[in-house]
């Protein structure tokens, strides 16, 4: 698979796959960018979504991660592909700590079988963007 767009309508393939998220919708996230091969997706750090301390929720962190590089593959995809998450790690580097995070996701390597991507995630307070965590992992065109 090449690492540039065959679909040649896939921001619009992937805002309303984004749309369809109860997940992402949930936590109030926005798709803040859509190009080929990245995603950024940008959610509040809601009380509701908080851990003990107060800091923004592990699982919070990794759903933006793991949803921005999903669709940094979903980009890549022909015409009426999806992908699915084969396996994912993430490092948490930092406390969610602030008012939003903000997720960057992007395709290392588009095979035929296997998507390796990697994600990014900020913490961003104020004029401060603390990077909080890592992810990398393999999606599966279906």
């Amino acid at each position: 698979m090449p690492s540039f767009p065959r679909n040649p309508d896939y921001e619009t393939t992937v805002k309303d796959s984004f749309a369809r998220q109860a997940m992402m919708a949930t936590a109030g996230a926005t798709l803040t960018e859509v190009s080929a091969g990245q995603c950024i997706i940008s959610a509040p750090i809601r009380a509701s979504l908080t851990q003990q301390h107060g800091f923004g929720h592990a699982a919070l962190t990794f759903a933006l991660g793991d949803s921005a590089a999903g669709y940094a593959a979903l980009t890549l995809m022909e015409k009426g592909q999806e992908v699915l998450t084969s396996e994912m790690k993430i490092n948490l580097l930092a406390p969610a700590k602030g008012e939003h995070l903000k997720a960057v996701g992007r395709v290392l390597k588009a095979g035929r079988r296997l998507v390796v991507v990697q994600s990014d995630v900020y913490a961003i307070d104020g004029e401060v963007e603390t990077h909080i965590a890592a992810l990398q992992g393999t999606m599966v065109p279906v």
